[in-house]
């Protein structure tokens, strides 16, 4: 009958459906994909939606225009769908997307259960509550005490995001040094495999930190590009000689200078990051004329292109921002927020010692082919990742992507054209980023010292 082929739509086996040709995937890496692809969705229209080039040229070709504008109540040229306002109700409408599963999938151990297969599955009903979520957004009364309320909720989320991603960072170096140390026990490979990347990786931060003090700073100005490159790599020597001190290898034996590089090559891209994000000083030349100073000169020629630059800049950003939510909503990672790692005698070493697969390991042999893609159903005996804490990085993540494609505290005048246009309030955001890896990174160091009774895990 007809309404049970409508429901076979909305159910689990739609996605194993959609593609015969496809090659074979897992459950729960299928499900991810469909949630990601969701938020791919709405940060698309959230980056048209802060598009000027995107609504002149829906003005110029769209018959009928300012009819269909009053026609579904956005204003006489459909001003109320433009903007950040707009964004704001957006990604609202998104992250209440996120939070709402967060509350349902909250202690979930088993994909048995009715709540998961809720989570896996009804692919098509989630996307009309998500639309609709987004749409009724538009209909939130007193608009300006909500985006007022809404900008501070969207900043914090924001500032937890990039948090949660440098906790993790700081687990991912002390994880690697400890797996490649384990190995260096049994095969001596492994210590020249600590020593080589070791070296490549203050090798780069030092051509970093050289690099960015000839093309970011000047003789006449640019005193706060000289001041914070100087601060920044002094933070870099001060952490690497905490790391080997005596006090610390006593206490925390695995620490070395291989999390010291990793901490040192993401300080130095963050300094990047923001130097390039701060707005360009100007100074009057020999004959009078303004010159712009503290960025590279060959750069001022990539900007013509405008577009070109912001819409391959903007992809590879949230790329990034996306491929950053799915790697860091592993059962490993959330466990490692909650202070739980593995222990020594259960490291093994190996060179791609982050990329272990997550299911059970007889996976293979739960694999079904129902008429379309075959499915692996990696999840017979448990949950592979933590279905809550994923949706919760989702939810952050959508709060970063609103306050990201509206330039934070520079919303009023933000335009994704002028996305990579230098403001004051990306520069600090990122400087201060840099900052707090660094204390993170510190306190794993300083905390065995501080507590000699606790016992620590990293």
């Amino acid at each position: 009958c007809l309404p049970f082929q409508l429901a076979c739509c909305c159910g689990t086996d739609a996605c194993s459906l959609c593609c015969v040709c496809c090659p074979k995937i897992k459950q729960s890496t299928s499900t991810r994909f469909m949630y990601a692809l969701y938020f791919i969705l709405v940060t698309i229209i959230c980056c048209i939606m802060m598009s000027t080039t995107v609504a002149n040229e829906m003005k110029t070709h769209i018959p009928f225009y300012k009819e269909v504008c009053k026609g579904i109540q956005a204003g006489e040229m459909c001003e109320k769908l433009v903007g950040y306002s707009a964004v704001y109700k957006v990604c609202f409408g998104m992250a209440c997307f996120f939070f709402l599963f967060f509350l349902f999938t909250i202690k979930i151990n088993s994909s048995k259960s009715c709540r998961a297969y809720i989570h896996n599955g009804f692919w098509l009903i989630k996307l009309i509550l998500l639309a609709a979520m987004c749409s009724g957004a538009f209909f939130i009364p007193d608009q300006d005490t909500f985006l007022n309320a809404w900008r501070y909720v969207g900043a914090t989320g924001g500032f937890l995001f990039i948090a949660i991603q440098l906790i993790l960072l700081v687990e991912f170096a002390h994880k690697w040094n400890k797996n490649w140390t384990a190995g260096a026990n049994h095969k001596q490979m492994w210590n020249g495999l600590l020593a080589l990347v070791t070296l490549i990786l203050y090798s780069i931060a030092v051509a970093a930190l050289v690099l960015m003090a000839l093309f970011y700073t000047h003789a006449k100005g640019c005193m706060y590009n000289k001041v914070l490159i100087g601060v920044n790599g002094g933070l870099c020597l001060f952490v690497s000689l905490v790391a080997i001190s005596p006090c610390v290898q006593n206490r925390q034996p695995h620490s070395g200078l291989l999390q010291s590089g990793v901490i040192s090559c993401y300080v130095m891209y963050l300094t990047f990051s923001a130097l390039s994000s701060k707005p360009p000083e100007t100074i009057l030349d020999e004959n009078n004329q303004n010159i712009t100073i503290c960025v590279p000169e060959f750069s001022q020629g990539l900007h013509r292109d405008e577009n070109l630059v912001t819409g391959l800049g903007t992809t590879i950003l949230f790329g990034c921002i996306l491929y950053s939510c799915l790697t860091s909503t592993t059962r490993a990672s959330s466990e490692a927020l909650r202070g739980i790692y593995a222990t020594p005698e259960t490291e093994v070493a190996r060179c791609c010692f982050c990329c272990v697969p997550d299911g059970d390991a007889d996976a293979e042999e739960h694999a079904e082919k129902r008429g379309g893609q075959t499915v692996i159903y990696d999840e017979k005996r448990a949950t592979v990742y933590s279905y809550a804490y994923f949706h919760f990085v989702f939810f952050l993540a959508s709060l970063y992507v609103m306050m990201t494609v509206t330039h934070w505290f520079h919303y009023e005048s933000a335009e994704i054209e002028k996305f990579f246009t230098g403001t004051w309030s990306t520069f600090w955001i990122k400087m201060v980023s840099c900052w707090v890896c660094v204390c993170l990174y510190l306190a794993t160091l300083v905390a065995p010292l501080c507590c000699p009774n606790r016992e620590f895990s990293v």
